[in-house]
């Protein structure tokens, strides 16, 4: 019998048969074994395809979801605080990690001077720490508008005189530098109700306003080498608008600005810093020389001949070494005194340390019972005197506060620690190579004593342990003739001339010896 023709292929089902043609023998289960085989062969394909596909947007949102999602920045933590006494004023030093902005307010009953800081890590606990000078007591506690309240109980009404930020530099954290001196009650009030504070027991803050004195411009001048000004953010709608008066002092780097979304990396990979612009030197930069002029107040020194008193022949000298100094534009000065107080050695040191003195020069004349004895000399610190003048010569300086009843070994741990382990060589480097440059150079100027004008002695003036530090001994009061030169204007101004070149010489000593 003649067969059909078969179908075309476009004839074909779509689908196999689902059952085994009579004729040719293949049964039901042999297709769904080919079948199996078939889908086997394509399926890692397909699923290898959709997994390529899908893998660059699981790893976009993967990297913007961990980019979004940062760990809080480190908070600043607080490295030292410590408050000295100046002639005229308190001072308060907070060494923190990180440059911070601050703002100051009043309070009264009792007299309260508050600092507002941002939230800092405060080893050591929040229990109040005992004063000196105008301040009472202090203390620290997390809360205020910012994050840490700093808080100084007084002793009466008192006021901020100064406020700065001292960058890092010379391998120091950054400071912040409060000085705090008294006033009057009166003022007190002036300042409180000028700034819109309220007063009375329990009040926020008598706030430091604009055109109060607590400001005086100088409250938000610091020595900050970038004063970059940062915008304040737009309050909301619900929060209180802030206190008019409250100084706010801006961190003394601009922040970046945003990231665009597609440059957002991990929070676990930060970004290098940017490159510091170059710029030239500003004032801040330059090299600060701390004159310190022996004696003072109740203490007048060595009486030399004639009467004359060897504080007033120190002022004047360093008077005279300040404005030579200054004249050439290349130094900050300053004097441990411009007036005629008395000023511990104690807080000499720490005056020169506080303001970041690159050079601590102390300036006094000696008198022996031989009036034969004249010229100029020079110290640096040792712990066992070069002989034994220099160590009377010591002792009798030292023992200078005792005149007003205070015993500096006992009293000091600073000047105990440095006189027992001097560990501090690269200091002592520095002071004793100033001391052969100014030796040089002052003996074109002035007489130097005949035999080892370069002496050592533990002359408490120079126990600084990262201040190059020397007391130059610029001549002797008890000889006739050493006496008239000190009082004379002119030979004080050769004295100025040389140590201004012998300052020169010193630091370009120093730039070539950092540079090599």
């Amino acid at each position: 019998m003649q067969r059909p023709p078969s179908p075309p292929p476009a004839a074909m089902p779509d689908r196999l048969p689902t059952a085994a043609h009579p004729k040719c023998g293949v049964g039901r289960g042999a297709v769904t074994r080919g079948l199996a085989r078939a889908l086997g062969a394509v399926l890692p394909v397909l699923l290898a395809l959709v997994f390529l596909a899908g893998l660059p947007a699981a790893q976009t949102a993967a990297a913007q979801t961990t980019a979004a999602l940062p760990s809080p920045p480190p908070r600043t933590a607080v490295v030292d605080a410590r408050l000295g006494i100046h002639p005229d004023k308190t001072r308060f030093v907070l060494e923190v990690s990180d440059p911070v902005s601050f703002s100051v307010s009043l309070a009264a009953d009792p007299y309260r001077i508050i600092v507002d800081l941002p939230d800092l890590v405060w080893p050591g606990g929040s229990l109040p720490v005992e004063g000196k000078g105008v301040v009472a007591r202090y203390h620290h506690a997390a809360g205020g508008p910012r994050g840490t309240r700093l808080t100084f109980e007084t002793v009466g009404p008192a006021k901020l005189r100064e406020g700065y930020m001292i960058p890092p530099r010379d391998g120091r954290q950054p400071r912040l530098v409060l000085d705090l001196e008294k006033t009057t009650a009166a003022e007190f009030r002036h300042l409180a109700a000028v700034s819109g504070g309220k007063m009375g027991a329990g009040a926020a803050s008598g706030t430091a306003s604009g055109k109060g004195q607590l400001t005086m411009g100088a409250v938000v001048a610091s020595a900050m080498t970038v004063p970059m000004p940062v915008p304040a953010p737009a309050p909301s709608p619900q929060d209180d608008p802030p206190a008019s008066g409250i100084v706010s002092v801006p961190p003394p780097f601009a922040p970046l600005p945003p990231i665009p979304p597609a440059q957002l990396i991990p929070a676990a990979l930060p970004s290098a810093p940017p490159l510091p612009d170059s710029k030239p030197p500003t004032v801040a930069e330059k090299p600060l020389i701390v004159l310190d002029p022996g004696h003072g107040g109740q203490d007048p020194g060595a009486v030399g001949v004639g009467g004359i008193y060897e504080k007033d022949i120190t002022l004047a000298a360093a008077r005279e070494v300040k404005r030579q100094l200054e004249a050439t534009g290349r130094y900050r000065v300053r004097l441990t005194r411009d007036a005629d107080v008395f000023i511990r050695l104690r807080d000499r040191v720490a005056i020169g340390r506080e303001a970041g003195a690159d050079l601590f020069i102390s300036l006094h004349a000696d008198s022996i019972s031989s009036g034969d004895m004249r010229g100029l000399s020079i110290y640096t610190l040792s712990d066992k005197a070069s002989d034994r003048e220099a160590e009377m010569l010591a002792a009798k300086e030292n023992r200078a506060d005792a005149l007003v009843g205070l015993d500096l070994s006992g009293e000091n741990p600073l000047v105990a620690n440095i006189l027992i382990d001097l560990a501090q060589r690269d200091t002592k480097n520095h002071s004793k190579r100033f001391a052969t440059l100014a030796l040089q150079s002052l003996g074109r100027e002035v007489p130097l004593i005949p035999s080892k004008p370069h002496r050592q002695a533990g002359f408490a003036v120079l126990t600084a342990p990262d201040v190059p530090s020397v007391l130059v001994e610029m001549g002797y009061l008890s000889n006739r003739k050493d006496a008239g030169l000190l009082a004379s204007a002119a030979h004080r101004e050769r004295l100025g001339r040389g140590l201004a070149r012998t300052i020169d010489a010193y630091f370009r000593w120093l730039h070539g010896a950092q540079r090599s």
